[in-house]
């Protein structure tokens, strides 16, 4: 039971005294010197490159977004004035407005009073 009491003790003393020089290393900097850590940089540059790659492409994402909605915003407008100038096209074209038009520029034009009619042509031969 002793024995056991002692290696806890030892084994607690030893985590204290592991952090304690870790934290020494990290704030002094010589961490960065060790063999582990310059082992270990090829992976960090990688973690790295990869944080740069996933930030541009959110940035470039929220570019496309916001163009995006630009342009559907535009695509409501433009529709509004497609409509309206297809309502004022079908006004301008209806019968009734093609003949005040007429009369009112004195172009000579008569209204026909018979409907439009087919003419066949026999092939002479």
């Amino acid at each position: 039971m002793q024995n056991e009491n002692k290696m806890a003790e030892e084994s607690g003393n030893i985590t204290k005294k592991a952090s304690s020089v870790g934290l020494k290393k990290v704030l002094g900097g010589t961490i960065l010197a060790s063999g582990k850590v310059m082992e270990q940089l090829p992976f960090l540059f990688f973690l790295v490159l990869l944080g740069m790659i996933l930030i541009a492409n959110r940035n470039w994402s929220e570019k496309t977004l916001l163009s995006m909605e630009a342009v559907k915003e535009s695509l409501k407008e433009l529709r509004a004035e497609s409509i309206t100038h297809e309502t004022r096209l079908m006004s301008i074209n209806s019968p009734s407005e093609v003949t005040r038009r007429v009369v009112e520029r004195e172009i000579g034009l008569i209204e026909p009073k018979e409907p439009a009619m087919k003419i066949k042509i026999s092939k002479a031969e």
